[in-house]
C-alpha cells in the first residue's frame, strides 16, 4: 500500500532542532514562517537534498559525473519520498543568446514550423518564392485551355551585360533553331548576326518548342521541359500566344534580383548556426558601442566641471592637458555648459580631429608632439580594443550601450531566413510577440494545403508551451527576451509551466516562493498552476509566505517561533484553520487578525516634487508622472505594467543626471526631469544584485562592521605584545590569514569523474585564521568565532561598543538578524542582499537630502518582517528622504502615503498610469487590478 505521508525524523540541518514532521503526500503544502526560522533549510536542504540523493546514488558511475552531488542532509530518517523536482528562484541563464523563446524549446517547435510549412519570400523584392517539380511544370503547361498555342523557353542570360557570340554559336551546334533575344523570336542564324553592345544589358532564351495544348501532348511537354531545364539552371519560361509569360523554377529563388533560397530546414532558423545567424552581429542581435549620454550625462557642466566623465578624475591630469591644449588649438570655450558648445566643438572633443595639433605624450617623460587628437571615444575604442585587463574592459564599459544590429535591426537572422514567413509574419516577427499574443496569434494560424497536416502536430505543441506560460501570468513576457534579464520569480515560473506541460505523476515538486513579482491578479492563476500540479498527482510544497497561498493550501506548516537559533522548530503544522487557531504563531495570528500591519492615521504629503515628462521607454505610452517628495510612494501594477521600466529605467537615471550624481546615464526616452526642490542632492538605488561575487565577501565587510572589529581585536593586549595591526585579522591578505586555503576555510579538490569537491581545510579547521591570530581573543571569542555568530548574536557580544553596535542594530532592523557575519555574499538571497543594502545606507548620517528607490524589497519577506521593514522605511522618510518603491504586496501598499498605479494589463496593453494619489482614492478606481485587491483588503480591516 503507498505511503500517505513523507514523514521527516530528526531533522537536524542547520538551525532545525530535531524536526518530526509528518507532510500529506499529493497535497498542496505551504511551509512558512518569518525570515531565518528554517523553511528553506527544511524544505531544500532537508527533503530535496535528501531525494536527489538517493536517485543520483542510483545511477552508474558514468551517469553521475554529469549531475550535481549532494551531501546527505543531516536528517536520522526520512519515509515516503517521491523523485524530488526542485524550482527555485535563480537566474536560468547568462548567454546573451538565451531567450525566452529557446528555454521554453518554443523556438525549437518555431524553427520546424518554418522549415516545414513556411512561405519563402525574396527579402529584396518581397516577391513570393516558389519551387516546383518537373512534373508540377508539366502539369501547369498541359492544364492550359485545349488549343492554346504555348513556346516553352529556356531563359539562358538574364539582364546582363556581354556581346554572347560564342554562347549563340554553342546553341546553333546543339541544334536549336531559335532564341528571343531581347524579346524578339529570331532565327538563330539571324540572332547571330545581331552585333550586341556589351556594356547593355540583354535577355536571351532559347525556344525549345512550340506546342499546341490537347490531349496526349503530355511525353512531348516533358521533353521539352527537362531539356529546357538543363540549360538554365533550373528555370522554365512558358509563353503565350498573347506575350502571357509565366517563370517557373527548379529551386526556391528570385531570378529578377539573382537571389536564391537555400533547401529550409530548421538548422537555417537557428541564429546560433552559422547558416541561419546575421553575418554581421554573428546572432547576437546587437553590439556595444559607446554612447554619447553616458559619456557626457550632465550638459549642464562645463568640461572644467567634468561634463567628459571618463577623462574628469583628478587623476587624469594627462587628459586634462591634452583637453586644454585642444580647447586652446581650435579656441574651444571650455568653460561653457557642454549644451551650449557647438555642433563642431562637441565632434572634436569627441571624435577627434584629423589634422595633427600639439598634444602632450603619454609615458614618464612629458613633452609636446605634433599628432592626431583621437578624441574620447576614439581614445575609449581603443582601450577597448587593444586591452586584456578585465577591470580596464569593464570601465569602458559602464560607457557603452547595447545597439541593435544594424544589419538585421536586432532580429539576429540573416535576411534570406527573415524572408520566409507563416502567415504572413517571420519567425523574428513571432518571438518579438509577447506570450499572449503569441498564443492568440499561433491558433489562428491555418494553411490551406497540404502543409495544414505537417503544421497541425507542430502549431499544437506551440500552442500548449505558450498556453502553460500563460497560465502562470507570464503573458506578458516577449518570447525574444533575454534570459539573463529575467527576475527570479519569472525564470521559476518558466520552469514551472514547463514541468506542466511534462505532466509527469507521483512526482515531489518543491518551490521557493514563486508569488516573488507578481501582482495579486496575476497570483490567482499561479496558485490554480499549483493546484492543477497537485490534482495530476502531484506532492507539491511551496516555502511562501502570500497570504492568499497559504490559505488556499491544503497543508501548512509554520516553522519558528523566531529566526536563526531561536528558530528551527514546527510550531504548528495542519490545515490553515488550525493555523489559524493557533495562538504562539505569529503566522497564525496575522490570519486571525490578532497581530496586522496597521494603516497609518494620516498620509504625509510632502514639500516638493519630481515630475517626469513624456517617459516612453519600452511600453510606456509617453507617460507623465510626479512624485511627492518626503513621502513613501509606490509603484504598482500588473506585472509587465511598465513600473522597473519607469522607475528603473527611465526615472533613476534622469534623476541621478539632474543631480549629477554617480552612475548617470541616458537611460530609456523621456521628455523632461523637473524637480521642484533645494534640497535634494542625490538619488541611491537599492537593488537586489549580490553584495558580492565571492564568497570572501560577506555582510561584516559590506556593512561595515567589520573595520570595526578588527580594530576592536588590533587593540586587545595579546594584538599590542605581538604587534598586530588590523590588517593581521583580514582573511584576504596575508599574514593572519590560513595560507593553506587561503582564507577560504574549505579547498576545492577535483574529483574526476564525480564533481568538484570542497572538503574543509584540515590546517584551520574551516576557521580561515592561522593559529597565531586565533591565540588573540576578545571576551574570550577569536575573530572565527565571531564572524559564525548571527547578527542578533553579535548585537548581544559586542553591547558595549556603540560603534559597532549601531551598525548591527540596522542589520537586525531590516529583519537580518538571522543571517551570520562571514556568510558568504553568494549564498544571500536578492532579498537579503537588497536588505544588506539598506541597511549600509541606515547606518549612514543623513540630511534628507536623498531620494532611495527599491525594487520589491519585500521579496522573501514574512507578515512579521514587512511589519519591521516599513518601520525602517518610514524612518528613512522622517528625516526628510524621499523613498520610492516598486511593489505588489497590498500590506505596503495600503501603508503608502502616495501610490502611482500603471496597466491597465501587462506588455502592450500597459503602459498607461491609471492613477496617481493615496491609497484611499485609488480605491475608486475602477479599471485598476490593484484597486480591486486592495478595495477586498481594506474591507476586511474595516
Amino acid at each position: 500500500m503507498a505511503q500517505e505521508y513523507i514523514t521527516v525524523k530528526g531533522a537536524r540541518e542547520h538551525n532545525l532542532k530535531n524536526v518530526n514532521l509528518q507532510i500529506p503526500r499529493d497535497r498542496l503544502v505551504v511551509i512558512t514562517g518569518v525570515s531565518g526560522s528554517g523553511k528553506s533549510t527544511l524544505a531544500f536542504d532537508t527533503i530535496f537534498a535528501e531525494g536527489q540523493r538517493r536517485y543520483v546514488e542510483s545511477l552508474s558511475a558514468y551517469a553521475r559525473q554529469f549531475l550535481e552531488q549532494m551531501d546527505k542532509p543531516d536528517v536520522d530518517a526520512i519515509e515516503g519520498l517521491s523523485p524530488a523536482i526542485s524550482i527555485e528562484q535563480k537566474s536560468i541563464s547568462r548567454n546573451p543568446r538565451s531567450t525566452v523563446a529557446t528555454i521554453t524549446e518554443i523556438y525549437d517547435y518555431l524553427r520546424l514550423l518554418y522549415a516545414r510549412a513556411g512561405t519563402p519570400h525574396c527579402h529584396s523584392c518581397g516577391k513570393e518564392l516558389c519551387s516546383q517539380t518537373v512534373q508540377q511544370m508539366v502539369d501547369a503547361v498541359c492544364q492550359r485551355q485545349p488549343g492554346s498555342r504555348l513556346m516553352i523557353m529556356s531563359p539562358v542570360v538574364r539582364s546582363r551585360k556581354g556581346e554572347y557570340r560564342k554562347l549563340l554559336e554553342d546553341l546553333k551546334k546543339k541544334g536549336f533553331a531559335r532564341v528571343r533575344l531581347d524579346g524578339d523570336v529570331l532565327d538563330i542564324d539571324a540572332a547571330m548576326d545581331v552585333k550586341l553592345d556589351k556594356k547593355v544589358k540583354h535577355s536571351i532564351d532559347i525556344v525549345v518548342d512550340r506546342v499546341i495544348v490537347k490531349e496526349g501532348i503530355g511525353r512531348r511537354v516533358t521533353d521539352s521541359v527537362e531539356t529546357a531545364l538543363q540549360y538554365s539552371e533550373g528555370l522554365l519560361l512558358v509563353v503565350d500566344r498573347e506575350g502571357g509569360e509565366v517563370l517557373m523554377s527548379e529551386s526556391a529563388s528570385c531570378h529578377d534580383c539573382g537571389i536564391s533560397m537555400p533547401d529550409l530546414e530548421p538548422r537555417l532558423f537557428s541564429f546560433n548556426s552559422p547558416e541561419g545567424a546575421c553575418p554581421n552581429c554573428s546572432g547576437l542581435g546587437a553590439s556595444l558601442e559607446l554612447d554619447e549620454g553616458l559619456i557626457v550625462p550632465n550638459e549642464a557642466l562645463s568640461v572644467q566641471e567634468g561634463a567628459i566623465v571618463p577623462w574628469a578624475h583628478k587623476s587624469s591630469a594627462h587628459f586634462w592637458k591634452t583637453l586644454e591644449m585642444v580647447g586652446k588649438h581650435y579656441d574651444i570655450p571650455m568653460c561653457r555648459p557642454w549644451a551650449e558648445l557647438s555642433e563642431v566643438h562637441r565632434h572634436i572633443l569627441l571624435y577627434g580631429t584629423k589634422e595633427k595639433i600639439p598634444q602632450p605624450s603619454a609615458g614618464k617623460y612629458r613633452r609636446i608632439v605634433q599628432s592626431r587628437f583621437a578624441g574620447v571615444v576614439g581614445y575609449l575604442q581603443n582601450l577597448y580594443a587593444e586591452t586584456s585587463v578585465a577591470y580596464i574592459r569593464d570601465y569602458v564599459q559602464r560607457f557603452m550601450r547595447e545597439r541593435p544590429c544594424p544589419s538585421c535591426s536586432g532580429q539576429r537572422l540573416n535576411p534570406a531566413v527573415l524572408g520566409v514567413t507563416v502567415a504572413g509574419s517571420n519567425i523574428a516577427q513571432f518571438t518579438s510577440m509577447n506570450i499572449g499574443r503569441a498564443l492568440e496569434f499561433a491558433r489562428k494560424i491555418y494553411f490551406e494545403d497540404h502543409r495544414q497536416v505537417i503544421a497541425q502536430r507542430i502549431l499544437r505543441e506551440i500552442c500548449e508551451r505558450l498556453s502553460f506560460l500563460n497560465d502562470v501570468g507570464l503573458d506578458y513576457l516577449e518570447l525574444s527576451r533575454k534570459g539573463s534579464t529575467l527576475s527570479g520569480g519569472e525564470s521559476q515560473r518558466i520552469r514551472l509551466a514547463t514541468q506542466i506541460g511534462s505532466k509527469l505523476m507521483g512526482v515531489l515538486y518543491i518551490l521557493d516562493e514563486p508569488s516573488i513579482g507578481l501582482h495579486q491578479r496575476d497570483n490567482d492563476k499561479l496558485i490554480a498552476t499549483l493546484k492543477g500540479l497537485r490534482d495530476n498527482g502531484n506532492t507539491v510544497i511551496v516555502v511562501e509566505h502570500d497570504e492568499d497561498t497559504i490559505r488556499q493550501a491544503d497543508f501548512v506548516v509554520d516553522m519558528g517561533p523566531h529566526a536563526g537559533r531561536r528558530g528551527g522548530e514546527v510550531v504548528v503544522a495542519g490545515t490553515p484553520d488550525e493555523v489559524t487557531r493557533c495562538t504562539g504563531s505569529l503566522t497564525g495570528q496575522y490570519l486571525a487578525g490578532t497581530q496586522q500591519i496597521s494603516i497609518p492615521p494620516c498620509r504625509r504629503t510632502g514639500d516638493g516634487f519630481l515630475q517626469l515628462r513624456g517617459a516612453r521607454g519600452n511600453n510606456l505610452q509617453g507617460v507623465d508622472v510626479r512624485i511627492p517628495l518626503e513621502t513613501l510612494t509606490l509603484v504598482t501594477g500588473v506585472s509587465g505594467s511598465g513600473k522597473s521600466t519607469l522607475v528603473i529605467d527611465t526615472l533613476l537615471p534622469a534623476l541621478a543626471s539632474a543631480l549629477r550624481s554617480e552612475g548617470a546615464g541616458s537611460g530609456s526616452p523621456y521628455e523632461q526631469m523637473v524637480i521642484d526642490s533645494q534640497r535634494l542632492k542625490k538619488v541611491i538605488a537599492i537593488d537586489q544584485s549580490p553584495i558580492g561575487r565571492t564568497p570572501r565577501s560577506n555582510p561584516a565587510t559590506y556593512a561595515g562592521v567589520f573595520t570595526h572589529i578588527r580594530e576592536l581585536f588590533a587593540n586587545a593586549p595579546e594584538a599590542k605584545k605581538r604587534g598586530y595591526k588590523p590588517g593581521r585579522f583580514s582573511f584576504n591578505v596575508k599574514g593572519g590569514r590560513c595560507e593553506a586555503c587561503q582564507g577560504d576555510g574549505t579547498i576545492k579538490i577535483e574529483m574526476h569523474f564525480l564533481p568538484d569537491l570542497f572538503v574543509t581545510c584540515e590546517t584551520c579547521k574551516g576557521r580561515r585564521f592561522n593559529r597565531d591570530t586565533l591565540d588573540v581573543t576578545f571576551k574570550g571569542k577569536s575573530i572565527a568565532d565571531v564572524l559564525d555568530m548571527t547578527v542578533n548574536m553579535a548585537h548581544e557580544f559586542f553591547e558595549n561598543i556603540p560603534k559597532i553596535q549601531q551598525k548591527l542594530q540596522t542589520v537586525r532592523d531590516v529583519g537580518l538578524g538571522y543571517i551570520k557575519l562571514g556568510q558568504a555574499a553568494t549564498t544571500l538571497s536578492g532579498g537579503e542582499a537588497q536588505r544588506v543594502k539598506l541597511s549600509k545606507e541606515l547606518s549612514r548620517r543623513t540630511s534628507g537630502d536623498t531620494v532611495y528607490i527599491l525594487d520589491e524589497p519585500t521579496t522573501g519577506l514574512h507578515f512579521h518582517d514587512i511589519r519591521q521593514l516599513l518601520g525602517v522605511l518610514n524612518r528613512l522618510v522622517d528625516l526628510g528622504n524621499t523613498v520610492i518603491v516598486i511593489e505588489h504586496n497590498l500590506d505596503m501598499i495600503k501603508c503608502a502615503d502616495y501610490i502611482v498605479d500603471l496597466g491597465p494589463e501587462g506588455g502592450n496593453r500597459g503602459g498607461e498610469i491609471l492613477f496617481s494619489g493615496t491609497p484611499e482614492a485609488l480605491c475608486e478606481v475602477e479599471t485598476s487590478h490593484t484597486a480591486h485587491y486592495l478595495r477586498k483588503l481594506l474591507a476586511a480591516v474595516v
